[in-house]
This record gives structure tokens, sequence and C-alpha cells, in this order.
């Protein structure tokens, strides 16, 4: 069953504060890029606390932040809460002879790959601010990489009841392949983790994993659907304005 790649619409009623403040880290190490998600998460849940403090008080609350970090990762592994150890096809010694590192996370799904040439975002938003529902959120951003993704002449979509985004995703398609995986925590409506697009990485670590628990289907990335070299740089400014206007972000 697929289901085709519909835009998902706005929140109802405006937010009063949407701005959104976009790092650019470049390829960094994985753990400290996920405690720093950690240290926004907790900051931005420290001032909900204090606004609820303050309404009940009969004072006005202040406004919550939104970040949302881009970068890429060296190669690494990560499992979320509901995966499988054994979707993990090295021990510590091949591990280590690939140069990749394996980390337990918080997020959802199963394991996953990063690596340079992969666009990982990072959103660590107040969804109070945008619409508390998380299906709405992460099909939004699944529309923006299928938007991105249009511009260079890729007809991607979903597939029902799997998260990211797909080529090759139509009813009775011969190959469908995943180019974008995602996987999310939310905590007091504040997110975390979020999406790996894959743009030019190296596809053959994929193949020491199940990727995303997924047996029968494909991984795929832009430059090889294209056949030429595309940058990461290049795609994560034309996906940036359409995150922007699918969240009504300033």
């Amino acid at each position: 069953m697929t289901t085709a790649p519909a835009a998902p619409a706005l929140p109802v009623a405006a937010a009063p504060h949407r701005a959104l403040a976009v790092q650019r880290l470049g390829l960094v190490p994985y753990a400290p890029t996920w405690a720093l998600q950690e240290e926004l998460l907790a900051a931005t849940v420290a001032i909900k606390t204090q606004n609820r403090e303050a309404v009940a008080a009969g004072q006005p609350p202040q406004p919550t932040p939104n970040h949302l970090l881009l970068c890429q990762h060296p190669h690494t592994y990560t499992l979320g809460k509901s995966g499988k150890p054994e979707h993990l096809l090295l021990d510590e010694a091949a591990l280590a002879a690939h140069g990749a590192t394996y980390h337990r996370i918080n997020r959802g799904g199963d394991i996953t790959y990063h690596g340079p040439g992969q666009l990982v975002g990072y959103p660590i938003l107040d969804l109070d601010n945008f619409r508390p529902d998380i299906h709405w959120y992460l099909r939004t951003l699944e529309e923006a990489v299928i938007l991105t993704l249009a511009e260079y002449g890729l007809r991607a979509g979903r597939i029902a009841g799997l998260t990211g985004v797909w080529l090759g995703w139509e009813e009775g398609a011969p190959n469908p392949r995943k180019i974008c995986a995602m996987g999310v925590k939310c905590s007091r409506w504040v997110t975390m983790h979020g999406f790996a697009l894959n743009v030019a990485p190296d596809l053959a670590y994929f193949g020491h994993i199940v990727p995303c628990g997924i047996t029968d289907k494909a991984v795929t990335s832009l430059a090889q659907e294209l056949g030429r070299p595309v940058a990461v740089e290049e795609v994560q400014e034309r996906l940036l304005p359409h995150l922007r206007a699918l969240f009504d972000a300033a």
C-alpha cells in the first residue's frame, strides 16, 4: 500500500513564536551533537515549566526557542529504543576496522547509519509553537524532503506504515528504495533527533546493518539516482526554505 506525497496542512492557529535558529555544524562527531540536542531540549522544557508557573501566578509566559541543527557525522550506527541489536551485523572489532562507532540512543525506530555525504537534521522544536501532533510533525518533515527532491527531478513519496521518504514508492513499483530515514523523540512536546537524507554517502555502510529493521527494500542516495556528485551544502540550502515554509517559521 502506498500513499501520494500530499502536502500537510499548516497549523490551524498562528503560534506566537516560530523563530527558527539554524546552526550549520558541518562534519561533527555523533556523541557531542547528541549531547547538544539534550541540552537544548532541557533548556526549552525548563522554560515551559517556568511558564506554567508564571501563568498560574498571573504572569505572562516567555517565548520558547526553536532550533535546527544541520550536520554530517563520521561513520556512525545508531539504534533506537525499539530496535534490535542483532540488526547491527558488525562486531566490535569489525566496527573499528570500518572506522565506525555505535550508539544506543533514545529516539524511536530501529538501526540506521550516519556518515559523510549524508545531510542530518535535528529540529529541537516546541511543537506548542506549531502544532502538538507528532504525526503531523513527521509528515511535515517528510514533505520538506519530498519538495527538495522534486527540485532535482525526483518524484519521492511515502509508503504507508513506513516512516521516511522513498523513491519507487508507487503501488506496484519494482524497486522501492529509501532515501531519507527519520526517528524522533518528543518530551513535553519538544522534539529532538530527526532526519537523515542520503545525498552522497558511501552506501556500502548500509550493508552492515538491517536498515530501520526493513529486510525487503533498498537504500539509495541523491547522487546515485542522478548519476553525478551532489554537495550536501547545496541540498541543505535547498531544504531550508521548504522547512521554513511548511512550518511557517521565521
